[in-house]
């Protein structure tokens, strides 16, 4: 693979804090290896803004590994940059060329108000979870790993499920700002294993409760959210979510 270095333009969305009038600012990069991550690039900038006196600009981040889902980042109106099925830290500069404008902005939903620059509040979803992602179990030893047998399909679709990260993109991506592939996939995690059974009509009746109290759009089926989705999340989740939440409105037993 060819390595080069480059020099970029970048746009980038600052604002002082939630209240404030944002504004985009121009930044001049320079000697950008192709081999950078697009966070190791902005490490750069901020490194070149802190010498030359200036504030540095906010964004999250944490494992750099593609795993915790706080990176969070509309590079060129695409949630996460260009690359399908990759989040914000593991974008590498390599997808852009010498002499690129580049416009960064923070994710866009009236549910993540703006903290500072491209750092945004995403308790949302943790109050999503808080009102029903879970199971209850007692605590104490774990119990023999063949005690539940799980069908390896649903076995698999749960596995799926559970990849999603919590970063967002899906909602930053959908023109309505609904969380619904966020809230399928934290609820078909649970509702296709036996452990999740017990709690599952109460679970969806909850989730989807929070999620609309939290100011989320409706999902109106579009698709955004699977294509710009870094781990790929399956749009049929959310048709599993509709019926389990249909399901517990009927009391039905399925």
């Amino acid at each position: 693979m060819e390595h080069y270095n480059m020099n970029l333009t970048l746009k980038v969305w600052k604002q002082q804090n939630t209240n404030a009038q944002g504004r985009f600012e121009t930044y001049s990069v320079k000697d950008i290896s192709s081999e950078m991550s697009f966070l190791e690039m902005f490490d750069v900038l901020n490194e070149q803004l802190i010498n030359e006196g200036k504030e540095p600009i906010a964004f999250d981040h944490d494992c750099r590994e593609g795993i915790c889902g706080m990176c969070s980042m509309h590079i060129n109106g695409r949630a996460h940059g260009p690359w399908a099925g990759t989040t914000t830290c593991q974008l590498h500069m390599r997808a852009f060329k010498d002499g690129d404008t580049i416009t960064v902005e923070p994710w866009r939903a009236g549910a993540f108000p703006v903290l500072k620059d491209l750092t945004v509040d995403r308790r949302a979803f943790d109050r999503i979870i808080e009102a029903g992602g879970y199971i209850s179990v007692n605590t104490g030893n774990a119990q023999d790993a063949n005690c539940l047998p799980v069908d390896k399909h649903k076995a698999d679709l749960a596995f799926a499920a559970a990849a999603c990260i919590g970063c967002g993109a899906c909602v930053a991506a959908c023109k309505n700002s609904s969380a619904m592939l966020f809230v399928s996939a934290k609820v078909s995690q649970l509702a296709l294993l036996p452990q999740g059974d017990p709690e599952r009509h109460t679970r969806a009746l909850n989730m989807v409760a929070q999620m609309d109290k939290e100011g989320f759009g409706s999902c109106t089926n579009t698709g955004a959210c699977e294509a710009e989705c870094p781990k790929e999340i399956s749009l049929t989740n959310i048709a599993r979510l509709n019926r389990e939440f249909i399901g517990a409105g009927f009391g039905s037993e399925k």
